[in-house]
């Protein structure tokens, strides 16, 4: 059976490769996991961020598209909040881990595994067995991460699949070799067994919630199995440094467990290891489904031809090198999550319970929504390329709204958090369902909608688990929040500016659901709840303010230091955070004219920080005014200045990809300002031809004509042969598929794209 397995194994990867085009093979190689594991060396970055936003807080993860777990070198031991795993700045390697690391986060690590092999003498204690390395002793890729371990002579290797991996481990010379297995417990919690009659051993690390709940266990746990090809010939446990003959060990510090084998030189140990979130049974059969063999180059060219694929979907013409590095490394970034739950039964642990688990008829559950991040660009860009996946992640939050009572805000964990502000599982799921992608009840999502935008927890105690939009009743009341609401039940306090600003764009989300079903009453209201920004702009300083309960304004008034009513920035960065209705925001500075000024003082202060999220828009915002040419200046210097190669290349905190998802768009020419709108704002694109490869089998093509190599600026669009004098095009346009062509010259044209007519309207359309 296994030599037909592997047989047949090879011929599917075999088809998988053939049936790519012959000029998108290979693309994988462009890939550099290495990059954003470093502090970051970007010009904003350097300006702008400090401590933990100094590093992208990526990871160098061996994975499959959106899977369950991620497979990295550790140089951390450690799952607390804000180290990752793994950090290039590291010269001590102490295993591989199976990790839940959220990619390019300031969370936290959970329910992992690790499996660090030695050499010699048996050590157990963590300040004992970690060995020191050099990264020319590193080889790196999605599909593949190998590693010399000098001191130890053994070469250390791993490959995955959405929810598995395989390992081997080879020994250069003759020699004891022991492989240690640590559930990675800060609490000193787990459990690991082992069952040397059968090469398994078994085990679970409990998951522990951070922000609302901090530090209760979360209700499921990290699961494994992890099969031994070769008989193990001798075996215990540990707790530090201290050695027990026992074949199991539970909740003590720092424990796991040994197995010691005898190799001749050059020969090896094959390890698989199958991860869930349900059961170790479900971890076992995960693995018997994804690995049944033993060969690990088949799960590996396997693992790399999913990621040809993947990659494939879009296809690049340039002549730089280095920008295909940059966009199919983004391109990789912002495929880490969501995370895929589920397992390959569908089995999976229910939202916000405690050691239920519930099955799925269809599709995938996902969890690890990093959504005040990711509604921007990052599950926009999926829209296009995968629809299907982003009904499947809409309907996910669907199905924890229903479990749970209410929809998460930034559901993590599988567990309530109400991390960061917002409300932004309006924008997912509003999106899915104006685009027309989506396969869910909307009479149910709208209810579960409707009531985080109206309702507030009966229980207080739901209300500090998570439930629900914080400080809700002071925004209904004030119509913004006041600063004497200083949010005392959440991990973000206060911040009571952006709060207002971000539950009015996500107000409109739901508006334009309402008015779509037919809910006019509340269309009205929320459309009107929609425009609330403007009662926390102080026309006297032309900029958003901290409002007092009694009308007032906040004194002192320091527009660029960070202000404690607004979420990570500064009052100028955060003004221009109106993506629902920048025409609206425009008028109430005193014109498109103002706006641009505006503008033009954020980067010529050097103000605007590109590391954040919430000012990703504001390049794009030119197109608002009179001067569109300055959009394509602005970002062509954010390209060039914000991203690299290079181990520091990203510009802060990647946070699950929304950094990459933004070069990816302006890369190519275009960025979703509104993502509910289905409206994209162009740009010059990076490329000469980028081609987008559809769900429905057909293509998108940008085309760029330019006057010399250097040209950057507009002139002329075309959608399909045809001039378009809009300096936007629409989600429906672009999955028709056709050709976009972009004419560009050296020179700024002063005209393309400048009036009115020429761009999105915001809410000027809406009418209650």
């Amino acid at each position: 059976m296994i030599k037909r397995f592997l047989s047949l194994s090879y011929l599917l990867v075999l088809l998988l490769t053939v049936t790519l085009p012959l000029h998108s093979q290979n693309v994988v190689n462009y890939v550099q996991p290495m990059a954003g594991t470093g502090i970051a060396n970007t010009p904003a970055a350097l300006k702008h961020g400090e401590g933990f936003a100094l590093f992208a807080n990526t990871i160098p993860a061996v994975t499959t598209p959106f899977a369950m777990t991620q497979w990295t070198p550790q140089t951390q031991l450690t799952e607390n909040k804000c180290v990752p795993p793994y950090y290039y700045k590291d010269h001590y390697f102490s295993g591989f881990r199976g990790s839940h690391w959220l990619s390019g986060s300031c969370t936290q690590d959970y329910g992992s595994v690790t499996i660090m092999p030695i050499s010699g003498k048996l050590k157990t204690a963590n300040t004992e067995y970690p060995t020191p390395f050099s990264h020319q002793d590193e080889t790196s890729s999605p599909y593949r991460y190998s590693i010399d371990l000098k001191n130890y002579k053994m070469q250390a290797t791993v490959t995955s699949t959405p929810r598995s991996a395989i390992m081997v481990f080879t020994a250069r010379q003759a020699d004891s070799v022991y492989l240690l297995i640590t559930p990675n417990s800060d609490y000193d919690k787990g459990s690991i067994k082992i069952d040397a009659s059968k090469g398994e051993i078994s085990g679970y690390n409990p998951v522990h919630r951070i922000y609302q709940g901090w530090g209760k266990e979360a209700g499921f746990n990290g699961y494994f199995v992890i099969v031994v090809e070769k008989s193990i010939g001798n075996s215990g446990t540990f707790s530090g440094d201290k050695v027990f003959s026992s074949n199991s060990i539970s909740n003590q510090k720092n424990s796991g467990a040994y197995l010691g084998f005898k190799l001749q030189a050059g020969q090896s140990i094959r390890v698989k290891v199958g991860t869930s979130f349900s059961s170790i049974e479900g971890a076992r059969k995960n693995l018997q489904a994804e690995i049944p063999g033993w060969d690990f180059e088949a799960i590996a060219a396997q693992s790399k031809a999913t990621w040809e694929k993947s990659l494939s979907q879009i296809s690049l013409r340039t002549a730089s090198e280095k920008d295909k590095k940059i966009f199919y490394t983004s391109f990789y970034h912002a495929m880490q999550q969501p995370r895929l739950y589920n397992d390959v039964d569908g089995t999976y642990p229910k939202f916000a319970s405690q050691h239920q688990l519930g099955k799925l008829e269809k599709g995938n559950y996902y969890d690890d929504f990093s959504l005040w991040d990711i509604y921007r660009a990052q599950i926009p860009l999926f829209e296009i390329l995968q629809p299907s996946v982003v009904d499947n992640m809409a309907n996910s939050l669907i199905l924890k709204g229903q479990q749970g009572g209410w929809l998460s805000i930034f559901p993590c964990w599988n567990s309530y958090t109400s991390e960061m502000i917002g409300d932004h599982c309006n924008s997912v799921i509003a999106s899915a369902y104006l685009k027309g992608i989506s396969t869910f009840n909307i009479n149910e999502a709208y209810r579960l909608m409707r009531q985080n935008a109206f309702d507030i927890p009966d229980s207080k105690a739901d209300y500090v688990e998570g439930k629900g939009r914080r400080a809700l009743d002071s925004y209904l009341k004030y119509h913004y929040i006041p600063v004497e609401d200083s949010v005392p039940d959440a991990f973000h306090q206060k911040e009571q500016v952006s709060r207002t600003l971000e539950y009015a764009y996500d107000d409109y989300a739901l508006a334009m659901v309402a008015k779509k079903i037919g809910q006019t009453t509340d269309y009205g209201q929320l459309l009107k709840r929609s425009a609330y920004y403007q009662n926390i702009f102080d026309q006297s300083v032309g900029m958003v303010r901290g409002r007092h309960a009694d009308g007032s304004w906040v004194n002192p008034y320091l527009p660029d230091s960070k202000a404690y009513y607004i979420t990570e920035g500064s009052p100028r960065q955060y003004t221009f955070y109106v993506p629902q209705d920048v025409p609206g925001l425009a008028r109430l500075m005193g014109g498109r004219e103002k706006l641009e000024m505006e503008l033009d003082s954020l980067f010529e202060k050097n103000e605007y920080w590109h590391g954040n999220e919430p000012g990703h828009q504001i390049p794009f915002m030119y197109n608002f005014t009179g001067s569109p040419w300055k959009t394509q200046r602005q970002v062509r210097n954010i390209l060039s200045r914000e991203y690299g190669d290079g181990p520091g290349g990203l510009s802060g905190n990647d946070d699950a990809g929304q950094m990459s998802a933004w070069y990816m768009f302006a890369a190519m020419g275009l960025y979703p300002v509104n993502p509910v709108s289905g409206e994209y704002l162009l740009c010059s694109p990076l490329f000469d031809q980028t081609t987008i490869k559809l769900f429905n089998g057909k293509n998108f093509e940008i085309t760029t004509h330019k006057t010399s190599k250097t040209a950057q600026y507009i002139h002329q669009v075309k959608l399909n042969g045809k001039i378009i004098s809009k300096n936007y095009i629409t989600y429906a346009a672009v999955v028709e598929g056709g050709k976009l062509e972009i004419y560009l010259q050296d020179k700024p044209d002063k005209l393309w794209g400048t009036k009115p007519l020429m761009q999105p309207s915001g809410m000027a359309n809406n009418t209650h």
